[in-house]
């Protein structure tokens, strides 16, 4: 039996979106760019998708553009924002995804300077901060870029809190949504962003293909020069099947939201339940109030085994993960929990969940964790 817990870094495709990617693999050969019959098929469906992605955002179809996934679009919002919109200044936290943060650095080689807020042990950054820093150098072009959800404890940030300080004091606003897109609601009608980024793959859809967000007002150049393609803003022809893929999952991830956002909780709140009722010294990292309900971040005590923990487990059958699945193999530990101070001696494991994920699943997973982790007293008598 192999269980597969480790959502939050990549998601199995759906049947239904299989079946879409290769009926377009089948009959759309035609170049989108052509202004043929088969071209203009093709196109058609392109645009087709981009309509159902910007109507899931209560988007204009104008503000969508299809990239390679959330590393492109972050790369291109951070870099295009100094090169276009003569951005000066960053604001952020230290927890942020390193396709974020080294975006950051190459903007701090271009001339822009940046700031970080303070982040409590849950990982919530410091609003009251944030407004002290935008009030600071007030007209200095300023771009706020903080994540959704954090990719690997959880945390949410305050959206809508973020949104009205920049509006307030006349900064630009990027978030780092690949982890809740289809999982939470976004409507940029309601909360002013200037920047958000999608990838398909974290919703059951295929790797390789996302988008970005990009709000009407607000004007950069492409990243990637080449044709005319993506309203000039992309050359190169587009990837007809992952982007068709791409809207087939987030149609199916955003109708159905509610139902498998239960579905998780359900299963999040019985492992969370067992593992402190069971297991000595349990803890949980990240907000367990505000929190993306996809995944659980949990912290297990010292020991022999702690070490080996994660390896264990996929000996046991059981993948889950350490940390952000673009950090494997950096030494260091997680850059997220150095920054919130968690105790580095304790080992740290995301579990995180699909719709896919079953009752029996986490009962596999509790079995496999008692016979490598120190049970309770309690529970053994």
């Amino acid at each position: 039996m192999r269980i597969y817990l480790d959502n939050a870094a990549s998601t199995p495709i759906r049947e239904e979106v299989i079946e879409a990617m290769t009926g377009v693999m089948r009959d759309l050969h035609g170049n989108p760019s052509s202004i043929h019959a088969h071209g203009r098929k093709a196109r058609a469906k392109i645009e087709e998708s981009r309509k159902k992605i910007a109507g899931y955002l209560n988007a204009s179809i104008g503000e969508i553009f299809f990239t390679s996934g959330g590393t492109e679009s972050s790369n291109m919002a951070i870099k295009g924002a100094v090169r276009d919109l003569g951005v000066q200044r960053f604001i952020t936290t230290k927890l942020e995804h390193p396709c974020v943060s080294n975006s950051l650095a190459a903007a701090e080689k271009m001339g822009a300077s940046l700031e970080y807020l303070d982040v409590d042990d849950l990982g919530r950054p410091d609003y009251e901060q944030l407004e002290k820093k935008l009030q600071e150098n007030e007209g200095v072009k300023t771009l706020v870029t903080l994540m959704h959800a954090n990719n690997e404890i959880g945390t949410l940030s305050d959206m809508a809190r973020i949104s009205q300080l920049c509006e307030k004091y006349g900064a630009y606003y990027h978030s780092d949504t690949v982890q809740t897109m289809a999982h939470l609601p976004i409507d940029v009608s309601k909360t002013k962003i200037h920047f958000l980024s999608g990838g398909a793959h974290k919703f059951h859809g295929p790797k390789g293909c996302g988008f970005i967000y990009i709000n009407s007002e607000t004007q950069i150049k492409p990243m990637m020069d080449g044709g005319s393609q993506e309203r000039n803003m992309r050359g190169g022809t587009e990837n007809i099947y992952g982007i068709v893929g791409m809207a087939k999952a987030m149609e199916l991830a955003c109708e159905n939201m509610e139902e498998y956002r239960q579905h998780m909780e359900r299963l999040r709140d019985y492992l969370k339940e067992n593992l402190m009722a069971r297991f000595e010294d349990i803890q949980f990292i990240g907000d367990q109030e505000s929190y993306l309900y996809t995944f659980l971040n949990v912290s297990f005590p010292p020991s022999e085994k702690s070490e080996m923990l994660l390896l264990l487990l996929d000996i046991a059958g059981i993948s889950a993960s350490g940390g952000s699945a673009c950090s494997s193999g950096v030494e260091g530990g997680s850059h997220v929990l150095n920054a919130i101070g968690a105790d580095p001696a304790r080992k740290s494991i995301r579990f995180s969940f699909s719709h896919f994920t079953t009752k029996g699943e986490i009962d596999f997973v509790l079995e496999k964790l008692a016979e490598i982790v120190k049970i309770k007293e309690a529970v053994i008598a």
